[in-house]
């Protein structure tokens, strides 16, 4: 008689234990989320999505050391992480780039922070540069490129230490429409290249269901996880799936939880 096994589970490389993070005021404090927990695997990529001020930015900053929880813990790679990490990358909402800088030198600059050999910081700066699509602007400075040319700089910096986890904070929420679709494709293009664990914050649901694994939906003030979506459709991802029937009851799931 046959049997059937089932495959193990993959351990989860970050976890968000019962969360909450409160912010000190003059009215007895403001709670931004409140006992948010989720896991998140090796090589998996989570959107998370919710309406304006419901704690997003502020559980990324947790997840990546950044803040320190009021209640509650994070844990990498089975560890209390208590502090940021050099194996957790983060890219802001801005790029940040030094103006000073060239495009190299702006992404070899956490590898210069690390002491790394010069000839071998600029290997591997120029080794991003081209993962995303920005060969021949090395030694461009950041007034000269367009915002969506900043954020690729900004990606590429963020992972040219090799990090196990990616955490971006609506990287392209200043972008164009036609541009922010641009980038998404190329997040993909680099995330299917570098198979990091990705989580990232966005309004847009089309964009988390294009880019995401699973879909995470805060509720309004203070956050809480209201839904944990898994989004089935197929890999490699193409703009076109967004008019298909399944992506369109995969959207209104998503927009039914926001609201």
């Amino acid at each position: 008689m046959s049997r059937l096994y089932s495959l193990p589970m993959p351990t989860p490389i970050l976890v968000a234990d019962h969360l909450t993070a409160v912010f000190p005021n003059h009215n007895g404090g403001l709670q931004a989320l409140e006992r948010v927990s989720l896991e998140v695997c090796p090589q998996e990529f989570v959107c998370v999505v919710g309406p304006s001020g419901c704690g997003k930015s502020t559980l990324l900053r947790l997840l990546a050391g950044l803040l320190r929880p009021t209640e509650g813990r994070v844990i990498f790679e089975g560890e209390p992480l208590v502090a940021p990490r050099r194996r957790i990358g983060f890219v802001f909402q801005k790029a940040n780039l030094m103006p000073w800088r060239t495009v190299l030198a702006n992404v070899a600059l956490p590898l210069e922070l690390q002491s790394v050999e010069p000839a071998e910081a600029r290997r591997r700066a120029q080794e991003l540069i081209e993962l995303v699509g920005l060969s021949g602007f090395e030694q461009n400075l950041p007034r000269d490129l367009s915002g969506g040319m900043e954020q690729r700089v900004a990606i590429a910096r963020a992972l040219v230490h090799n990090p196990d986890v990616l955490l971006l904070d609506e990287p392209f929420g200043a972008l164009d429409a036609l541009t922010r679709e641009r980038m998404g494709t190329e997040l993909l293009r680099i995330w299917e290249a570098r198979k990091k664990t990705v989580v990232m914050v966005t309004h847009s649901i089309p964009e988390a269901l294009l880019l995401a694994d699973r879909v995470l939906v805060l509720s309004p003030r203070p956050g809480q996880v209201r839904l944990a979506l898994d989004v089935p459709l197929p890999r490699p991802r193409r703009m076109d799936m967004e008019y298909s029937a399944e992506f369109g009851a995969l959207a209104a799931q998503v927009r039914r939880a926001i609201e």
